[in-house]
């Protein structure tokens, strides 16, 4: 029998800033969790996942989401980082340009500003590898439904996160998929049959990204430590 990795693609740390956990503390809930490998994928910067990719090498993922103009993306193995505000097919192009794998998180959300929605999706749809089809912090179960039906009707690869803010939020959604070996090549390989896995968080996890923004707007949170 074909031993499998359970993988969460989609997490934040303090770096995002919506978040206030620590590097150190997630990758120990992601151990606790029983992950083997986890993404690290802050808003519009690498320096969250490369924080973690120091300190836990054999786990960490790096990725990033990004905000374009239409939505946003996510990618992994992201090796340089890519601003926000570009195009949908600006990002995806200079994503592309250093190997990386393209997704399209939390693509159906109808109570997420930040989605892309069906249109826009369907207008990149060749131009990515996947579509998340379970983000943990969708509130509504028939959004990621959804997304999976579109993945399967345009023949697309599936990804699944926690999208995690919270370190209670880990692993609350992953896949299961073969080990792959840490490159774009090896993870794509394996994707092609992971399996989305978990259960959606409840919705208190928003207020506490709410309140991380609000936080760190009057209260500057200092980072050198991991400079």
């Amino acid at each position: 029998m074909t031993r499998t990795w359970k993988v969460d693609l989609h997490a934040h740390t303090i770096y995002s800033r919506d978040c206030l956990t620590r590097p150190e503390a997630l990758i120990e809930r992601a151990r606790a969790r029983g992950l083997d490998k986890i993404a690290i994928t802050e808003h519009n910067n690498l320096t969250g996942a490369l924080v973690c990719k120091a300190l836990a090498p054999e786990l960490v993922i790096v990725g990033e989401e990004i905000k374009t103009t239409h939505g946003e993306l996510i990618a992994y193995f992201v090796r340089e980082e890519v601003p926000k505000g570009l195009s949908p097919e600006e990002t995806i192009r200079r994503l592309r340009d250093q190997g990386a794998v393209i997704s399209v998180p939390h693509p159906l959300d109808s109570l997420r500003s930040s989605a892309m929605g069906r249109e826009n999706v369907l207008a990149i749809m060749e131009q990515v590898d996947a579509l998340e089809v379970r983000n943990a912090r969708c509130v509504r179960a028939r959004d990621n439904l959804d997304a999976a039906e579109l993945a399967r009707a345009h023949g697309k690869l599936v990804t699944a996160g926690s999208d995690a803010h919270t370190l209670a939020e880990v692993g609350r959604c992953y896949v299961t998929m073969p080990i792959f070996e840490d490159t774009p090549e090896s993870f794509l390989a394996a994707l092609r049959h992971a399996q989305p896995q978990g259960t959606e968080s409840p919705f208190w996890p928003h207020f506490a990204s709410t309140y991380a923004k609000w936080r760190k707007r009057f209260f500057p949170v200092a980072l050198e430590g991991y400079a």
